[in-house]
């Protein structure tokens, strides 16, 4: 089943689909069989703690890596089978904000914002213009568009960053630890903006963090990975109800010690 989206492109149900993916650096495997199911309109979060292999599985995601063994459909095209110009095709349409934002020193922020559109389409310097400023004026950074990453506060790299992303209008947006860095009250609000963009382009998102905080305000699912394994899948709610103890660990419902402890039965369990 799909849906007619912009000019003429299609979305099918799930705007994006991992199957059985495994990902190593030489010998070393990161990723484990790994199935992630994003849908249509959705916020997924992938969340675990650091090392778990968050940032590698959206990395395969978007194409900067190739899995030693698995499939990823995005936007119903297989992007492992992908090349040229159609592979170029289907990654304008999404968007990434990347951990550190990956601004340009040397671009103003609205010429960072048009890079995008400059390099993927053919439309003439005034309309590009006022795309920009759209853009900036979404992430409430209209009244920075002359500024250079260095005179910017951390929030508003983020912001800046988030405004590139979404350049090409993408209907779906990767976003790796979009809190990092930052303290509370811009966290949130970060949280805010990337609410705000999901409804008014309908697009789905996926958010990989560990930040209990943002999890909490903006899932619709999760998907829980630890040591390269999905450990949990489904609704906050579902997950939070799961008694496996790196869960319980994770959503602060059991100490360290007691985790260990239940680490140790389920592995006797499952080597028994």
């Amino acid at each position: 089943m799909s849906v007619e989206v912009g000019a003429g492109n299609s979305i099918p149900e799930s705007a994006l689909e991992v199957r059985d993916l495994v990902a190593r650096y030489g010998e070393h495997t990161i990723l484990d069989g790994v199935d992630l199911t994003v849908r249509r309109g959705e916020v997924r979060v992938v969340l675990g703690g650091s090392g778990c292999g968050k940032s590698t599985l959206l990395k395969h995601c978007i194409g900067l890596l190739v899995p030693a063994r698995g499939t990823v459909r995005l936007l119903g095209e297989d992007l492992l089978t992908l090349e040229g110009a159609a592979r170029e095709r289907l990654q304008t349409r999404i968007g990434v904000l990347f951990q550190y934002g990956a601004l340009l020193g040397s671009l103003t922020i609205a010429e960072t914002v048009a890079l995008p559109l400059r390099e993927h389409t053919d439309l003439p310097d005034d309309v590009i213009a006022e795309a920009v400023r759209l853009k900036l004026a979404l992430v409430e950074l209209a009244h920075a568009e002359n500024l250079l990453p260095s005179e910017l506060s951390g929030g508003m790299r983020k912001r800046a960053a988030l405004a590139r992303a979404m350049a090409l209008d993408p209907q779906i947006l990767f976003c790796d630890e979009p809190s990092a860095g930052l303290d509370p009250l811009t966290s949130a609000e970060i949280d805010e903006l990337i609410l705000r963009l999901k409804e008014r382009f309908g697009m789905a998102v996926v958010v990989v963090t560990h930040e209990l905080a943002s999890i909490e305000k903006i899932s619709d699912r999760v998907l829980m990975l630890s040591s390269g394994k999905v450990i949990a899948d489904g609704t906050l709610e579902e997950v939070r109800a799961l008694r496996h103890p790196e869960v319980r660990a994770f959503f602060g419902r059991v100490a360290a010690g007691e985790m260990r402890r239940e680490m140790s039965a389920l592995e006797a369990l499952e080597g028994g």
